[in-house]
């Protein structure tokens, strides 16, 4: 199932790609495998999934020896700053910079290690209290503060968007976290690119992907749910 599964948000990704007169390939899509077997991303792998979110340090850290080593590890799920050095070195891109004390441990663990490390700044754009992430108006200043981080490398922005039965409801949140990146890129800010915007889940990545996403984080509509 995993494999139809796979083809299916593919399918749906490459139709909402030629909707908004959008190339497929800049889209990356995120097999969310958080509490999934290995069988499983063994089956997703083999399917050709490549790139695998984790909300936990742990898992990456249990997962990555046993599966394949191209594949790309991100870390999506809120980051405790006891757990940044267990991370680094092993995921490919850390989503989930929700504050800058986290920004300035990766920066000390970073330089400590030798790595440099890419990241995106959360981002609460609907503003809900149940959730992580820097409110929108305070992102520009966070991103002055990092950009002189020698060792981390903002590559974007990413939202986790309300739960909500209508994915429609979500396309203004969407719209105005591409509009700001789009600001943000104009000003040509060093050590810092808006290429990045990670936006969009099972319910709603297809709108997210109409407003401009380049990353997708699609879990219950490729594994089934949890």
């Amino acid at each position: 199932m995993i494999k139809e599964h796979l083809i299916e948000v593919n399918r749906r990704i490459e139709q909402a790609c030629i909707r908004s007169g959008r190339d497929p390939k800049a889209v990356t899509l995120i097999a969310v495998s958080k509490t999934k077997p290995v069988p499983m991303l063994e089956e997703a792998y083999a399917a050709g999934a490549r790139d695998f979110g984790e909300n936990k340090v742990q898992e990456i850290v249990a997962k990555k020896p046993e599966l394949p080593e191209d594949i790309r590890w991100h870390m999506i799920g809120h980051l405790q700053r006891n757990k940044v050095s267990q991370v680094l070195g092993k995921a490919v891109l850390i989503h989930s910079v929700d504050s800058l004390r986290l920004a300035q441990q990766i920066e000390t663990d970073a330089a400590k290690a030798g790595l440099d490390v890419d990241i995106l700044l959360e981002v609460n754009v609907a503003r809900e209290e149940s959730k992580y992430g820097f409110m929108l108006e305070e992102v520009e200043d966070a991103i002055m503060t990092i950009k002189d981080f020698p060792h981390v490398h903002i590559k974007g922005l990413m939202t986790i968007a309300p739960f909500v039965e209508n994915p429609e409801e979500n396309r203004g949140i969407f719209k105005k976290l591409f509009e700001f990146a789009v600001d943000i890129d104009k000003k040509n800010i060093d050590n810092v690119t808006m290429d990045v915007l990670s936006m969009g889940m099972t319910g709603d990545y297809e709108v997210a992907v109409e407003e401009g996403a380049t990353m997708v984080r699609v879990g219950t509509g490729i594994f089934g749910v949890r």
